[in-house]
């Protein structure tokens, strides 16, 4: 799964990455190295301009809340439980499968955080002796320092609550799409720890390779076949993983520090 991340580039430098079109400035968000479900992200889209005349879809910039709301829902109270939306069943889940069909969206990160349980913390959970086994915290991010851009989906929910001219009346909100982890070797593995991806957990987000960015975006391609084979997962052995301090673990904990390499996992028991 993916449940934490990092996106710190600045929407300028994102602009010219993706050959975005159009974005305010006046939406602009922070850099944030501890994003969490409920945040505002940024998301690459394409869709008409809201007014404009012209319908062509235009590439923008925009911040969605993480977190995917369906059109049909009564409430957003489950938003936080829909951050992600796995590639082998989101043509057809009824909360994900419009989207998919029409919505589809590239979330820009530098990385993601995952939580690794060791062997010496599972068997004390299995014996009962631990709740809540203590797990070290890893960054994980394209090994040549490109952008992570995950594979998204978006939609857009209508608080019935609020009058049409509301400015909150109406809610764009996202999940990522996650794959089965890679077991290949990881590009750049640490000294002590995981050799692959999969080591750590079993799922990762869906990265998009440049080449599919266009026909991702294109809200023309609706034929969910096509669709699908875009969710291949590229090739192994373009990331590396490294161990961060426990500090990420507290969503109120944020700064460039929190992606510090350590030298060792903080947590002895692990290995």
């Amino acid at each position: 799964m993916c449940g934490r991340y990092a996106a710190s580039r600045r929407p300028e430098d994102l602009t010219g990455l993706f050959g975005v079109e159009k974005w305010e400035p006046d939406q602009a968000l922070e850099p944030d190295w501890n994003v969490a479900p409920t945040k505002e992200v940024y998301a690459v889209l394409e869709r008409p301009l809201k007014d404009a005349a012209d319908r062509r879809p235009v590439r923008q910039l925009r911040p969605l809340k993480w977190g995917l709301v369906p059109s049909w829902s009564k409430s957003p109270d489950g938003a936080a439980r829909m951050i992600n939306a796995r590639a082998e069943t989101v043509h057809e889940k009824p909360s994900f499968r419009r989207p998919f069909a029409a919505r589809r969206c590239i979330l820009p990160a530098d990385g993601y955080y995952e939580w690794m349980t060791g062997a010496d913390e599972r068997q004390l959970e299995e014996r009962g002796k631990r709740k809540r086994p203590r797990k070290q915290p890893y960054f994980v991010t394209p090994a040549d320092g490109s952008v992570f851009a995950m594979a998204g989906i978006y939609e857009f929910w209508r608080d019935p609550a609020l009058p049409d001219d509301h400015p909150g009346a109406w809610w764009a909100t996202c999940s990522v799409i996650t794959t089965e982890a890679e077991t290949s070797p990881l590009a750049v593995a640490p000294a002590e720890g995981p050799a692959a991806l999969a080591d750590i957990h079993p799922r990762m987000p869906l990265m998009l390779p440049p080449d599919r960015w266009d026909a991702w975006l294109d809200p023309a391609r609706t034929d969910v076949a096509e669709l699908r084979t875009l969710l291949e997962p590229p090739p192994g052995g373009l990331m590396r993983a490294y161990p961060v301090g426990t500090a990420v673990s507290n969503v109120r904990n944020n700064g460039p520090e929190l992606l510090a390499e350590l030298a060792a996992p903080e947590l002895s028991t692990l290995f």
